[in-house]
């Protein structure tokens, strides 16, 4: 029964090679555990919070793939014209019910199974993967879109292939699991390999820490080909120590008004400027979070370390590398970021 917390995985930059191992794409969406009980079907996200609402396209697909009682862990992603589209996913989350049926029918989504935690009454968690992979692709041999198996292979070279290959569809990297793995809830016992790569940035805002006098997060900017400063995204990654020494460097650059900053017309929800990326729209996953800012003269510029781009702006949070005080703020542009060759997205399914 719900809630039940996926099973997590630890970042690492090799591809780790082992007999025992099955590697899988990395799907970048919602993390979601697919609760079926006959006509009852429940979707949990990673932080046991239901999803079931905001994906209504997806009831009739489970009810007729899937088996009458069983528990499967996947992803919940939307599929674009250029790969999957991590912001049409976003879109989904706390608008009204009108307006998620709406996007049901002009953005559906689709469910990857990667995993099978219960099947009839038989709780699943403390039988090897290996195992628990074969009864998975026999349950899901029928399966058809929008309800996907996803694609798994022992061959190393396979799966760098995939590493590879499949970043042009918008997926993430590669998942590795051991065929011995029981399911751990909540540990991090997978390993999964991302991709990295280096961007300057311009540094024109920070975030309080939650701890309160120290940086939380520096607000990163990269300007178009229109001269717009555009957020990008953050660097929040830092010791405590390291908190304290950023807010001393910053220091120099920190404004009292916003007034005349790039991103003057984002400090207010109602602001006039719409030009860029918002750094102070609402989170759509906690409508009390604070996320204001404090402004900086945008002069600094940082080299930060990330994945990949969603759009045009960085999907997850990126990691501070160094001061470039080398770099002029205004050639921090995106032409400086590596633009991967589209891939159909297709070709992973038929992996």
């Amino acid at each position: 029964m719900p809630p039940v917390s996926p099973m997590l995985a630890k970042l690492a930059r090799e591809m780790p090679v082992g007999d025992d191992l099955v590697y899988e794409p990395k799907w970048d969406g919602f993390r979601c555990v697919v609760f079926r009980d006959g006509e009852e079907v429940e979707l949990g996200s990673r932080n046991e919070r239901p999803l079931t609402r905001y994906f209504p396209e997806l009831m009739d697909p489970l009810r007729s793939c899937l088996p009458e009682k069983v528990v499967l862990d996947g992803e919940v992603v939307i599929a674009g014209p250029s790969g999957l589209d991590f912001v049409a996913l976003l879109q989904r989350i706390h608008p009204a019910e009108s307006r998620v049926a709406s996007l049901a029918a002009t953005t559906p989504a689709s469910f990857v199974a990667f995993d099978i935690l219960a099947l009839g009454d038989r709780d699943l968690r403390t039988v090897p993967f290996g195992d628990r992979r074969a009864l998975l692709e026999e349950c899901l041999s029928d399966a058809r879109p929008p309800v996907h198996l996803t694609p798994a292979t022992k061959d190393p070279v396979k799966a760098s292939e995939w590493f590879s290959r499949f970043e042009g569809a918008g997926l993430d990297g590669v998942i590795a699991k051991s065929t011995g793995l029981a399911y751990r809830e909540d540990e991090r016992v997978m390993v999964k390999v991302k991709h990295e790569r280096t961007a300057d940035c311009v540094v024109a805002g920070f975030r309080w820490h939650k701890s309160g006098g120290v940086v939380g997060s520096l607000l990163l900017g990269l300007y178009d080909d229109a001269g717009n400063l555009h957020h990008v995204g953050v660097a929040a990654s830092f010791t405590t120590a390291r908190r304290r020494e950023l807010l001393d460097e910053i220091a120099p650059y920190r404004l009292q008004s916003i007034d005349g900053h790039p991103w003057e017309g984002w400090a207010e929800p109602e602001g006039s400027n719409r030009q860029g990326r918002r750094p102070g729209a609402p989170s759509r996953w906690n409508a009390t979070k604070d996320l204001s800012f404090e402004p900086l003269v945008p002069k600094l510029v940082a080299e930060v370390a990330y994945d990949h781009l969603q759009g045009d702006r960085f999907r997850h949070a990126t990691t501070f590398r160094r001061w470039r005080s080398d770099r002029e703020p205004q050639s921090c542009r995106y032409s400086q970021l590596e633009v991967v060759v589209p891939e159909v997205l297709e070709a992973v399914f038929g992996a």
